[in-house]
């Protein structure tokens, strides 16, 4: 089997995060999105994949390379524009070829991986299986209707009125025939070609679509809040230890990884908690679910329920930063000058809640 990744949207829900780096670069406990879904098909044995570039093609590139860091052969397809989930598909049959293969959306992240589902899949003769779970807004999604036998009826991209509350997590498998699917449709209302078009030409042509209900989590990284209830699902589940150094001042619990290079001085974290490569966090409180990634420095601060990227610094907070992401290179800081105000610079699609 191959492995295709989609990678090229623009991320425009996560700016201004996304007007500087690519979605699926975004780290997740200190891991890009994209990063997870590569270990993840690499962890089922596949070592041929493809990935769907657009916009952000030369981000992805350099960030990933030729994929040896994984053991796994990288190949790049170029997309024109975003025209669909199928139209990727339909551009990447020269590399997927008459194989089967496992499309993954490059800024999902789901529970325990897909090994089981690729297993059962290759030993199969179905022609397709996609990954079904339940949300509690299926109008926001792709929607399966089954029958009672749990077969698929029909499939509806963002229905006004839901079928059932089944979503299509952004996992499919498919055989070549998917593309006589995606040749055979027809944009939608919103100029593109969907996948759920496609995989319904598969049901309405005879062809053997199985649907495999997944009961863990899953989570469309598309918005800051599902960033950081992603982020707190992986560190609740990563194996923490402690490769930097801790002075006899600080207190640190079980469930925090402190990274190579890391300081903690005289201060306070509490787990689930990542604190990256070079980081030092001097006089101050790291709570729960919070990821500070590489060379970051917080002094005199707290926060907790946060994401912060590399090379930030957060100095002389009075109040505590929850709920938040903070960017690459970013300056937080309290004004000695009088008079007192708020002083910043904030970019298109910035949100600041204040005090």
């Amino acid at each position: 089997m191959k492995g295709l990744i989609l990678s090229g949207g623009k991320g425009t829900r996560l700016r201004p995060l996304t007007f500087t780096r690519a979605k699926q670069l975004i780290p997740i406990a200190n891991k890009p999105v994209l990063f997870r879904v590569i270990e993840a098909i690499r962890d089922a044995g596949i070592d041929e994949v493809g990935i769907v570039i657009g916009d952000t093609g030369d981000e992805i590139r350099q960030a990933v390379g030729a994929g040896s860091q994984w053991g796994v052969n990288i190949t790049y397809i170029p997309q024109s524009a975003p025209l669909g989930l199928a139209h990727a598909v339909k551009i990447s049959q020269e590399f997927l070829g008459d194989d089967r293969f496992v499309m993954f959306l490059g800024d999902n992240v789901i529970q325990g991986g897909i090994s089981p589902l690729i297993s059962q899949f290759a030993d199969s003769d179905w022609n397709s299986q996609i990954v079904l779970t339940q949300v509690d807004e299926p109008e926001h999604y792709g929607v399966a209707e089954l029958d009672e036998q749990q077969q698929i009826v029909r499939l509806v991209e963002k229905p006004r009125v839901p079928p059932s509350n089944l979503a299509l997590v952004g996992i499919y498998m498919f055989d070549h025939h998917i593309f006589e699917a995606v040749n055979a449709i027809q944009p939608s209302w919103r100029g593109e070609l969907e996948i759920t078009d496609a995989i319904q030409w598969l049901v309405d042509h005879g062809r053997r679509v199985f649907p495999y209900i997944h009961n863990g989590w899953w989570i469309d990284t598309g918005k800051s809040s599902d960033m950081l209830a992603a982020n707190d699902r992986v560190l609740a589940e990563i194996c923490y230890e402690v490769n930097g150094y801790v002075d006899r001042d600080s207190k640190i619990d079980h469930l925090v990884t402190v990274e190579a290079g890391a300081e903690i001085i005289n201060s306070v974290v509490r787990g689930p908690t990542i604190i990256g490569e070079g980081c030092r966090i001097v006089n101050s409180y790291v709570g729960p679910f919070t990821s500070i990634h590489n060379q970051t420095v917080i002094e005199n601060s707290e926060i907790e329920h946060s994401i912060v990227l590399d090379n930030s610094h957060i100095r002389d907070v009075p109040s505590r930063i929850v709920d938040s992401i903070i960017g690459r290179e970013v300056e937080v800081t309290v004004s000695p000058i009088k008079p007192k105000a708020y002083k910043m610079t904030l970019g298109d699609n910035s949100k600041v809640g204040l005090l």
